[in-house]
């Protein structure tokens, strides 16, 4: 995966590249969210922004995991 590429919809096997801003971090974790019908509360919201504080590689693969989590297995 790299910087500007949808987020996996499989295992990752090694962190992602390049960087993504807080914004575009913040935005990826809530469409994820969004697309998996994941109703947000105030305090969810605090924690998604939060994480898109961490660095692109752990923010990708978090959104990696609630998308393949959101289509059940395989």
């Amino acid at each position: 995966m790299r910087e500007n590429e949808p987020i996996s919809d499989g295992p990752i096997h090694s962190a992602p590249f390049g960087f993504v801003g807080a914004a575009g971090q913040r935005a990826a974790l809530l469409a994820e969210l969004e697309a998996a019908g994941v109703e947000l509360g105030t305090y969810d919201l605090r924690i998604v922004e939060w994480l898109a504080g961490w660095d692109w590689p752990t923010v990708a693969v978090v959104a990696s995991l609630i998308r393949r989590a959101a289509h059940g297995p395989k």
